[in-house]
Formats: structure tokens, C-alpha cells, sequence
């Protein structure tokens, strides 16, 4: 088998890795750190990391790498369209930098001397057409990333970025149903309550968040209690 059939082999054993790890039970941080550590192997990264853009969508923070250096860890937070892995998300394709210590764009020049990290490339994560993090690839030599390198990490990022689409899709979904729950279980206490104590309905809401403020405990638990109250206690 010659080398480039080899490489080819290791590419399309890692996209199939990528993919079963993403449908797996594991929970979304596992997930990713599994998906850049596989990316560091396949590419030869000195360093590989994901960065997910915040609630307000105006910054990147780092959500896995396989880095164990503390200070690559701890570094701030990058504004989009700064930095390179700004600029990969705010132009919407990848960025390529044969020397990140001797780029202008490149925040961190420091952490990347201390590191020995010098070619990057950044490849944004895009679902539906929108952008909500970034995949980026240091090695420790300077490389010229080739087109095939380019397109093997966009395929990765791009089912990294599913992965994490259809995790906040079902965390959204489990969040609607309990919020459902909960409020079923408010209407059967607040109507109990107006019943017994011949309350309207907004005066017995009233009296349970009340309580709930009182007791620093969530309305869902006041309503527990008291139905759990009520049903060992009936009047």
C-alpha cells in the first residue's frame, strides 16, 4: 500500500470514527474532545482545539482541545472578526497562516512561542448555513495545509458542528417539556388551593410565588410539596 493510500485510508477511517462517535450516547463535551483529539492524530496537529461562539454570538470560547498546556487553556476569549479563528467565523471559510508568532492578525503570539505552534488553520463549523464556532489546527513546523487537509478538517467540523445542533435541539426539547411539566404541576396546586382556601386565581398564584420567594425554592417545588401535603392530608 503506498503512502498516499494509506493516508487516504487513515482520512476515511477517521471521518467514519467522527461519525459514530456524534450519534453516540456520550455527552457533548466527551463528544468533542473525542472529535479533536481524532483530528490532532489524522493531521499531525501539535495542538487542535474547538471554540464555540457564546449566547450573544460575539465571541469564541474554547469547548475541547486536547491540550494540555495551561496556558493555551486559559486564554481569553475571542472577539469574532478578531484573531484568526475570528476572522475563519466572521468571513465564513477557512483560514490559513503559514506563522501564527509573525502574524499581525494572531492574538497570542506569546502563548505560541511558549508552545512552539506555528502553522494554523482555522475552519469554521457551519449548520443550515450558519456559523456557531470554530475548528482550529496548529502544527509545530511550518505547512502549507493542502487543499485535501483543508477539506478532511472542514468535513470533521462540519459534523462537529450537527453534533452539537442536534444536542442544543434535544437540551431545548427537554427544557419545553419540563417547563410543561412544571406548569401542570402549578395549575393542579393553584387550583386545589383556590378551591380550599376560595381564592381567585391570580391571588393563589399569588400565594405560591409568595412562598416560593420565602423559601428560595422554585414554584414547581412549592406545588410539589404541596400536592405531596394534599394527598397525604385531604380536606
Amino acid at each position: 500500500m503506498t503512502k498516499t493510500s494509506r493516508t487516504l485510508q487513515k482520512e476515511i477511517e477517521t471521518l467514519g470514527k467522527v461519525s459514530s462517535t456524534i450519534v453516540s450516547e456520550m455527552y457533548l463535551e466527551d463528544i468533542l474532545k473525542i472529535i479533536v483529539a481524532m483530528t490532532a492524530e489524522v493531521m499531525g496537529s501539535k495542538v487542535c482545539s474547538l471554540m464555540l461562539l457564546n449566547e450573544k454570538g460575539d465571541e469564541l470560547q474554547l469547548a475541547a482541545t486536547q491540550s494540555l498546556s495551561k496556558e493555551y487553556t486559559n486564554k481569553p476569549n475571542v472577539k469574532v472578526g478578531q484573531s484568526i479563528s475570528g476572522k475563519a467565523v466572521s468571513d465564513k471559510k477557512p483560514i490559513m497562516v503559514l506563522d501564527v508568532k509573525k502574524d499581525k492578525n494572531y492574538m497570542f503570539p506569546e502563548i505560541a512561542k511558549k508552545e512552539k505552534l506555528c502553522s494554523m488553520l482555522a475552519v469554521p463549523l457551519m449548520v443550515k448555513g450558519k456559523v456557531i464556532g470554530v475548528l482550529n489546527c496548529y502544527t509545530s513546523k511550518k505547512h502549507k495545509f493542502t487543499s485535501r487537509e483543508i477539506k478532511l478538517v472542514s468535513a470533521v467540523g462540519n459534523q462537529a458542528a450537527i453534533a452539537i445542533y442536534n444536542r442544543k435541539l434535544a437540551e431545548e426539547k427537554e427544557s419545553l417539556v419540563m417547563k410543561l411539566e412544571e406548569r401542570k404541576l402549578v395549575e393542579r396546586a393553584k387550583g386545589i388551593l383556590m378551591k380550599k382556601e376560595g381564592l381567585s386565581e391570580d391571588e393563589a398564584y399569588r400565594k405560591m410565588q409568595k412562598q416560593s420567594m420565602d423559601n428560595r425554592r422554585s414554584m414547581k417545588e412549592i406545588a410539589e410539596a404541596f400536592l405531596s401535603a394534599q394527598s397525604i392530608n385531604p380536606q
